[in-house]
């Protein structure tokens, strides 16, 4: 992303060329040119910061082959104009971007780098220990091949139905090895597995270990796609999420900070600008070099966000009407839960008192907004904390989140490879038996 350069133009001058409410404002650069996101009435628009006010018009190949350089200072060895989708750029979404550039870069580490030809924009950017290392755990943990991931809708009914016939054949294990056991105490009075071979034994014994583990994982695996079904958690009311993340019109009238004193703050560092709010809280997003910071627009002084009790009870009075306890919480809870500092503390607590139980975790510092309900609630333990355990008690000890998770994954995988490794020998059996079977008919 460039550096926001030059003589940027009032917003003002946007605005009066925008015949209808604004919903979306941003300030970026590409090639070196600030320009205007702007987004009214459902129709998307990128108008340069200039006099012209022109709008963007497609970037031409040359800029985009200077922008892909700027990635990497090695020479681009190769160029691929692609118009079907490849398996580090599998989503569907991705279709509207064609034809997309792939340009090879002649380093050691043999950067991949996909561009947009429509919008400019990179779209991923890989390297050989990426793609190595993607192979072995993302791409077949959720079933991530280009076929099948570019339609959303058949990858969620694979990875689901896949995942739930995995789920019936554990718990048939579990019930076969826990009625094995009862079979032997019940003829020799001695609760030991019953089978001599090794690898029998230790998938008997193991599997009534960690069977369980294998079970929640995989049926965790099946949650996070799957919502609870309404017959078993309803939800009262399903436009509280819609109304608590729907696009506001941009009020420019309350923004008393100009972003133009961002630049005098932040000279040459300032890579992109964003109008949002927290309620009727002015915010300016801004992106100085790669990190993002959260500026309250509401004065004239320049100052990081810091939303007090008052701001947030405001904003949530937009959407409900009933009761709010407000607590700032400074500790995890099993809901608000993270392995690391990508869920910050501390941060308010609302807890609503309306029929679907709603509760909110709210960031001071930035407005970020996470919402739970009762039917959410029950889906967070079904899959975040059955599929990794994430839960109050592991996020504060890593050293018990690591033991649980390295323990429970070896024995897990023990369990599961030796598993696949008796089917194959039970069917090699059977077929090996039908063949007999067809060719003593044969004879006869």
């Amino acid at each position: 992303m460039d550096v926001l350069q030059g003589d940027i133009l009032p917003i003002d001058s946007i605005i009066k060329k925008s015949d209808s409410t604004i919903t979306k404002l941003a300030l970026q650069s590409y090639a070196n040119k600030p320009f205007f996101v702007v987004s009214s009435s459902g129709n998307n628009s990128r108008i340069f910061a200039d006099l012209s006010m022109q709008n963007v018009r497609s970037s031409t190949y040359e800029q985009i082959k200077e922008y892909a350089q700027r990635w990497n200072d090695a020479e681009i060895v190769q160029v691929d104009t692609l118009r079907e989708l490849d398996q580090w750029i599998p989503f569907g979404r991705l279709k509207k971007e064609f034809p997309i550039y792939k340009f090879y870069f002649g380093d050691k580490d043999k950067h991949q780098l996909y561009i947009s030809s429509r919008t400019g924009e990179a779209l991923q950017f890989t390297d050989e220990n990426n793609r190595f290392w993607a192979w072995l755990g993302a791409i077949p943990h959720w079933v991530y091949f280009t076929s099948l991931r570019q339609n959303s809708q058949l990858w969620i009914d694979v990875v689901v139905w896949l995942s739930g016939i995995g789920s019936l054949m554990c718990l048939a294990g579990i019930i076969l090895g826990v009625r094995s056991y009862i079979v032997q105490y019940r003829r020799r009075k001695k609760l030991k597995t019953p089978y001599k071979k090794i690898i029998y034994k230790w998938h008997h014994i193991l599997g009534f270990i960690f069977g369980i583990f294998v079970f929640t994982f995989v049926f965790s695996g099946m949650m996070s796609l799957a919502p609870v079904p309404q017959w078993i958690v309803k939800v009262h009311n399903s436009d509280i999420e819609k109304k608590l993340y729907a696009q506001e019109p941009i009020k420019l009238q309350n923004y008393i900070l100009d972003y133009h004193r961002i630049f005098d703050k932040y000279p040459d560092e300032v890579k992109s600008i964003e109008w949002t709010s927290f309620g009727n809280k002015p915010i300016y997003k801004a992106v100085i070099n790669n990190r993002l910071i959260t500026i309250d627009a509401s004065s004239e002084e320049i100052k990081d966000l810091s939303l007090n009790e008052q701001d947030i009870k405001e904003r949530l009075a937009l959407v409900h009407s009933e009761p709010v306890t407000l607590s700032l919480m400074t500790e995890y809870d099993n809901y608000y839960v993270g392995l690391s500092d990508h869920l910050p503390l501390p941060v308010y607590k609302a807890e609503i008192d309306d029929a679907d139980g709603s509760t909110y975790y709210i960031n001071p510092k930035n407005g970020n907004t996470r919402y739970f309900n009762t039917n959410t609630k029950v889906r967070r333990w079904s899959y975040q904390a059955l599929h990794s355990f994430k839960f109050k008690l592991t996020a504060e000890n890593k050293i018990l989140w690591n033991i649980i998770m390295w323990t429970t994954m070896i024995g897990g995988t023990i369990v599961s490879v030796s598993g696949v490794w008796l089917g194959f020998g039970y069917l090699k059996r059977k077929v090996k038996k039908l063949k007999k079977y067809i060719c003593s008919n044969k004879h006869n």
